[in-house]
């Protein structure tokens, strides 16, 4: 990371096609770019056996600072609240 890019904060995880992932991308983008932080998305079929087993009937699955936050859809007003 250079000293540019801002820290990453914000952790997706869901899967190509999935509507709710599009949807909850959409929120955590307009956030990340509002509050100058980070975000990255990963695939959760190329994530563990254990992430897979635990998570995917609840992808997406939206973790801030490593930490589980939301499931199926993105409240914008809890994950702001949660990077403020």
């Amino acid at each position: 990371m250079s000293g540019t890019e801002p820290a990453q904060r914000i952790t997706m995880l869901g899967k190509p096609g999935c509507h709710l992932c599009d949807d909850a991308l959409r929120v955590i983008e307009r956030v990340a770019a509002d509050l100058g932080v980070g975000y990255a998305v990963r695939d959760i079929t190329m994530a563990s056996q254990g992430e897979r087993d635990e998570y995917w009937e609840r992808i997406p699955v939206t973790f801030v600072d490593g930490r589980p936050h939301d499931f199926w859809r993105v409240s914008e007003k809890r994950l702001r609240a949660a990077l403020e």
